[in-house]
């Protein structure tokens, strides 16, 4: 559990180490799921969270998606069926996908809730308890 103020790099204290866990494991392929899940509250949140992943995973091909609820579904989708490592989402639009059977929780190995008391207090217990419950142990 990490609690600091905004723009102090929390972020970072979990993408590096998400970043060194995917490269320790065998290749994502395509239909696969992600190795790292990072559930957030908010689509903004979720963008900025993204930014970040590209901007420190690209060296080293580290791929990763932005899913919430208000964009089209389609390159999401799409993203998802290639395989990417990282996945960035909003509850309510992952277990669209997860039910859909656009993705799975298979390889995840890796998880992040990011603004954990907010998304309490938006009432999103539920769908985290479902989301996890997908995870392996």
């Amino acid at each position: 559990v990490g609690i600091a103020k905004t723009g102090s790099g929390k972020t970072l204290a979990y993408i590096l180490p998400a970043i060194v866990h995917i490269n320790n494991q065998p290749p994502v392929n395509y239909g696969d799921g992600p190795v790292v899940l990072i559930l957030v509250p908010t689509r903004e949140l979720a963008q900025q969270i993204q930014q970040v992943a590209a901007d420190f995973g690209s060296s080293t091909r580290v791929r990763n998606t932005c899913i919430y609820g208000g964009a089209p579904k389609g390159p999401q989708a799409r993203d998802l069926e290639q395989g990417v490592e990282i996945v960035i989402a909003t509850p309510g639009r992952l277990i669209d996908f997860l039910e859909r059977g656009q993705t799975n929780l298979r390889r995840c190995t890796y998880l992040v809730l990011d603004e954990a008391d907010r998304m309490l207090d938006m009432g999103f217990e539920p769908q985290i308890r479902k989301i996890i419950g997908q995870i392996r142990p």
